[in-house]
This record gives structure tokens, sequence and C-alpha cells, in this order.
């Protein structure tokens, strides 16, 4: 086990980045840069009939014009769970129109002016299908997840009979709740700058996963993987939408090649809202079955969410609410529904955020059916054994998240009936709470550490930087294993030059690039002890060593897997498949947890609803970096602040797509809607994980919507199920 406590240490990265300097992928530029826009589908579904490319072909400055007829060599890229791109989709290949906004030609010239001008000059005419826009469409094609090729990968929570527990259950809550479709939009851009040097590909991009995007656009061409670079050092923002292969990468790609000159392709925010995933509309039933003192004996969770017609996006929506409590018995069931839209995708606590907020929001409903105190209700209900396989949780701390968040925000000093706390302005007042968790999850990885007599190290492995600062997690770890500042630590990440790369998602970052490094020093420190006098090594530095003994550097590489992991993982890492995360016990479940305590106050006439505070205290293992850790905490508030009062994609019933398709009309916080944000952590080791850490980016965001959802119940006696909250919702 390693030592616990960690230095509050100074982003390294963070000189870079409030100085502008030019750190990001597609920052890349040069003389001979070309520029590349896409013209775009305007029906949901269908074929292209004809397409009219004269006009552009002819405008100033265009380079290239490239539709479906000239690029039916491409290859599909195949979805991300067994393949590489965010969906078995790839534009262009084929004049199939599968959703609103899908691209039907890209242009190549010499400026993104004059590309995007002469885009907009394409016309299209096409045979027009029927489509289905969202989940609630009459007739929708419903399937239940069991049987598609997913119930192999993805088996339905299920513990005892719930049902009958729920029939024969004293106190009933049966209720349902509904979630929107939500876009990320990070400040980066989906975008690529395509290279090519003689056969050579050179792919500089903002991605969460260069090696998917790597092994993707290389299926995608027709060329060996090991022909294709991809170069990530910083991505401005991802949250799953850059976790594979994007839609754009090989259709840069192909026209950098066929135009002679490297191309750079921004997918402006409008088309990246049509473009690239999002998190799936979903609806969600929820039933439980208590006795009179609380104790939960039922829990049933049926969820509908929406995937495309291409590609079975999962749900997994009850594998996280059956992790909440101590059911006496549970059953989850997961139903998807074809839409007429891009593949959906993992939008940060992709099924867990919608999970919490309904069964949090539910719990909260059977607290006051019983008029018990909803936080009491919860510790009563507390339980160190995974409900679902009867074993116990590696480390279990959601107890002591709720009493300390409890004490910390005050909580029983509020008046438990609804419209009972006032503000001295006239406002109602409503304190709420809820739980939220995520599994604890780490990957497999393959790391390069060298050291040089002249001080330097420099560490190379498969993540990336995302700007949770995982950086400076790494530099921090291998530092101090090493006696080495952070400062002197050179980071290699998101490049298949350095390292074979994985995905960095799922809160497994931190978690496995701690184990890596520290795993990867360790083996640097065994190498240092070989070339010098037993027992000489301790209190040297890596370069005082290798002066001592006239050598200018050494090198080593580490494999490293999380518990219950097989050797197999190392091939998957060189091949850009997406790993199935650890760890896995034999007689453990791991998971994260979190309390969240809201204080909402509602404007009594115009209904207006504003938060003045939060409290979260987290259950996430060891904290690595403390700066990083409560930068992740809070930007999870703020986020869970914005998908319950704010965030929807809205879809166009009449003619496919997304109406508010931009940043003025898609809602989300500003700093004026943000209060004071306290956060906490036990920070308590789990001592089945070699590095301490579970997760924490992702469940940072679970629970925050039904808390606020609760507090608004309480402030003004609205129970609302359905996000975003909105001000018409109250009135």
């Amino acid at each position: 086990m390693t030592e616990i406590s960690f230095p509050d240490i100074l982003r390294i990265d963070a000189r870079d980045k409030v100085r502008g300097a030019p750190i990001f992928a597609t920052d890349r530029t040069r003389p001979d840069l070309l520029h590349a826009a896409l013209a775009v589908s305007t029906i949901p579904r269908g074929r292209v009939l004809n397409i009219d490319t004269q006009k552009a072909r002819g405008a100033a400055g265009v380079r290239l014009t490239l539709t479906h007829e000239d690029l039916g060599e491409l290859q599909l890229p195949g979805f991300l769970l067994g393949g590489y791109g965010f969906q078995n989709f790839q534009p262009l290949r084929s004049p199939e129109i599968a959703y609103r906004g899908q691209p039907i030609a890209i242009v190549v010239a010499d400026t993104f002016e004059a590309a995007t001008e002469a885009a907009a000059l394409i016309q299209a005419t096409y045979a027009e299908e029927p489509f289905c826009p969202t989940i609630g469409t009459p007739g929708a094609e419903i399937l239940d997840q069991a049987d598609t090729p997913l119930a192999p990968f993805l088996h339905e929570p299920l513990a005892g009979d719930a049902d009958a527990a729920f029939a024969a259950a004293p106190v009933k809550i049966d209720i349902e709740f509904s979630c929107p479709t939500q876009h990320q939009n990070p400040i980066e851009l989906v975008a690529t700058v395509a290279e090519w040097e003689g056969d050579r590909l050179i792919i500089h991009e903002g991605t969460q996963n260069s090696g998917s995007v790597r092994h993707g656009v290389a299926q995608v061409l027709s060329i060996p993987a090991a022909q294709v670079e991809v170069i990530s050092p910083f991505v401005g923002g991802a949250f799953g939408q850059k976790n594979s292969l994007q839609m754009q990468t090989a259709l840069a790609a192909v026209a950098a090649r066929r135009a002679g000159a490297p191309v750079k392709l921004v997918v402006p925010r409008t088309q990246l809202f049509q473009g690239a995933s999002f998190r799936p509309a979903s609806r969600h039933r929820i039933r439980i079955g208590a006795d009179s003192s609380g104790t939960l004996l039922a829990g049933i969770h049926e969820s509908d969410a929406q995937t495309s017609r291409h590609d079975f996006f999962p749900g997994e929506y009850a594998a996280t609410s059956a992790r909440l409590y101590g059911w006496g018995a549970f059953r989850g069931r997961h139903r998807l529904v074809r839409t007429d839209t891009q593949t959906p995708g993992f939008m940060r606590a992709p099924f867990e955020h919608p999970a919490c907020f309904a069964m949090e929001t539910a719990i909260d409903e059977l607290a006051y059916a019983i008029k018990m105190d909803p936080v009491d209700l919860r510790l009563a209900n507390d339980t160190a054994i995974d409900p679902i396989t009867r074993l116990p949780f590696s480390s279990h701390h959601a107890a002591a998240c709720l009493t300390r968040g409890a004490e910390r925000f005050g909580w029983y000093a509020r008046s438990a009936e609804p419209q009972s706390m006032r503000a001295a302005d006239g406002a109602f007042v409503g304190w709420g709470a809820a739980l939220g968790a995520y599994p604890g999850m780490m990957i497999a990885s393959i790391v390069n550490l060298r050291v040089s007599h002249n001080g330097s190290v420099e560490i190379a492995l498969g993540a990336h930087e995302m700007g949770q600062g995982i950086r400076t997690v790494i530099a921090a770890a291998t530092g101090r294993r090493l006696g080495v500042s952070p400062g002197e630590i050179t980071v290699l990440i998101g490049d298949t030059r350095a390292a074979p790369q994985q995905p960095t998602a799922g809160s497994w970052g931190a978690a496995s690039a701690t184990l890596a490094a520290e795993t990867a020093a360790d083996a640097m420190l065994e190498a240092l002890a070989k070339l010098v006098p037993e027992g000489t090594i301790k209190g040297r530095t890596p370069a005082e060593i290798l002066k001592a003994i006239g050598r200018a550097s050494l090198e080593v590489e580490t494999m490293v897997k999380a518990p219950g992991q097989s050797d197999e993982v190392f091939a998957l890492i060189r091949s850009g498949k997406m790993l199935r995360a650890g760890p896995v016990f034999e007689d453990r479940v791991t998971f994260s947890f979190i309390s969240h305590f809201v204080e909402v106050r509602v404007e009594p006439h115009l209904k207006r609803i504003r938060i003045p505070r939060v409290v979260s205290v987290a259950d996430c293992g060891r904290v690595i970096s403390p700066r990083t850790a409560a930068s992740q905490m809070r930007s999870g508030v703020v986020w869970g602040i914005g998908a319950a009062l704010r965030e929807a994609s809205e879809t166009d019933p009449r003619y496919g797509g997304f109406l508010n398709a931009d940043l003025a009309e898609y809602a989300v916080p500003v700093n004026a809607d943000i209060g004071r944000i306290d956060v906490d952590f036990i920070d308590e080791p789990d001592s089945l994980l070699a590095s301490g850490v579970k997760s924490l980016g992702e469940v940072s965001l679970c629970g925050v919507a039904p808390a606020i959802a609760n507090a608004v119940f309480h402030a003004t006696g609205r129970r609302l199920r359905k996000l975003p909250i909105r001000i018409e919702d109250m009135i």
C-alpha cells in the first residue's frame, strides 16, 4: 500500500494555459495549410438522388470538392464497443442519409472563409423516408436490450423477486421520470488537422482516445495502422464526446491526400450538435416497496433510452440505482428506442446522472410518504454489501458522506414541511439532499519511463489531458517515487508515437495513471539499484546515480493491469480496441459514492430558482492531487446545476435534428447562477487497489440534479419529475 498524503502541488501546465500557448492539437498551422468545410443533409432520413457541386467548385480559393461519388472506398469504423468509432456509420461512404445534419460533401479551400462559403453553395435533392425523431414518437421501434447483441455483456441487475416484494410492501412508490437529450459543448470544437508525409498519415486532433483514432482511421482508409500517427497533447474539453473516432477525421485525411497538402477541418458548433455523440433522452419508471419504518423491501428500475438505427447504444441505468442502498430485492430492465439520429454516446456520468435523478427523487418521495427525514432514511438503508452480487464493497463510505455533508450543511436545522422556510426577501427556501454512485474503474497501461544524467525525467503512457489535471497527477506520482520535483518531469500522453494509447474516460484516469506511474517508477528504481552496489541507492536521485556510473540515461518499460484483468488487455491496447475496465475481484465490488446538500431559493412571483450554496462530500478513495480533485468536484456540481435547471437539446419533430444547436439557445449556467460550492473528501484509500484511488470525475455529477429537485419540492411543495426544471414548470 502506498502512502496516503500528497502535497497540493500546482498544475504543471497552468502557465501554458493562462498565457494562451498553442498547446492544442489543432493549433497547428503552416504556410501550405488548407481549410475544409462540410455541406450537410437537410433531411432526417433517405438518400441523395443528386448533388450539385458546380458552384462550389467555381468559387474563389476552392481546391477540391468531394461527395459520396468520390469516396465509395471508405470502410466502416465499427461502433466503439468492439470497433473504433462513436458510431458504425461513415458519412460520404454512400448516398444513404441516416440523420439530419449528416455530411454530404467536403470542400477544401485556401481559407476557412472560402471553404465555408463554398460549402453553402452545394445543393442536393433527396428521396425522403419516414423518420422517428424522438423516443416519444408514435410507432417508434422499441427493443428489449436483453434481445440485442448487448445482452452477453450487460446483464440486467437482479436480486430476489422484486415484483413479489413490491406487491406485498406496505408502502409503495410508483412514479415516472423523464430526462432530455443533452449535448456536450466543449470549448475546443471537434476538429482535425491531417497531413501526409509520403505514405505516413499524421493526425493532430483533440481526442480522449488517440489509439482508437489511429486504428479507426486506418480501418476506414484501408491502410496499416503503423502508417498513422495521432498527436493529442491537450484536449480543450471532451466529456465523452471525443472518446473515439469522429466522423470528420477520415474525411480530413482523404481531403489532405487528394489535395496534396495539410488540411484543417473544424466542425462548427451547429454541426457538432448534428454530427457528434450526445446524452440520449431517457424515461424511467421507479417502483419502491418499503415498510413503515423505511426499510427498503423492493426496488424496480425500468428505463427506455434513445439509440440510433445503425447502433445499439447500451443502457446501464439500473446498475447504478441498484447500488445506492441495501435493497431486499431489486430488478432492472432496459429498453432501447431507435431514432433517426447519430448514435448517442457517453456524456459525463452517462447512465448514472439520470439514474440518480430518478431513484433519489423517488427516495425523497418515500421519505415524505412515511414522514421520515430524507437523510435518516438513507442512513437507515446504508449497506456495505452489494445487493446484486451479495459481495462486500471494496470500500464503502456513503454513510460518512451523508453524515459529514449534513453536519457541514447544517441539515438538521431544517424545517421539514414544504413551504415552511422563507428568506428575508420573501423567497421560498428549500433544502434537498441526494446520494450519487459510480463504479470504481481502472484500465491497463503500457508505460515507458526514461531518466537522464542531466536530471530530466520523461514518462510516456496512454492517457489524455482534457483539463482534469492528469498530467499533474502523473508528474506528482512519478516524482514522489523517484525523489524528483514534478516540474522536472516531462509527461508524454495522447501521443501514439510515445506509447500505446487507450481511452481516458469512465473516471478511471487518475486511478489508472497513478498506478501506472508508480509501478514504472518502482521498476526504474529496481533497474537503477542493479547498476550500483547494494544499499547505495537510498537518498540519491536517478540523475546522481547515472552520473556516478558514467551513464547518460536509462529506460524501462512496464505493463500494468487492474486487478482481475488478464494479460490479453495488453494486446487490446496495442490494437486500439476499447478495454473492458477493471478491477474485477472475485469477492469484492468497487464503487465511489458522494452526497450533495443543496439550498434553493424560489422567487415567490416569477418562480425563478437560485442556488446560493451546495455542500458535497465524496468517497473516492485516496486523493492524489487535492487541488485538481476539488476542481473536478466543483465542475461536477456546476454541471449538475445546468442539468437540473438549464440543459436540454430540443429535437425538431418536423424535420429532425436539433433546434437549439448553439450556445445562444442551449442554456448552460453562467457565473451568476453559481453560489458557494463547499467540497470535501473522505480521503480513505481503498485497500484493495494498489493506488488506493477510486473514481471521482463522473461521480461528482451524480446526485446533484435530484438534490436540487428535492430542494425545490421542499421550497414550493411542487414535485417535479422531468428535467430540466424550468420556470413554466413552477407556475
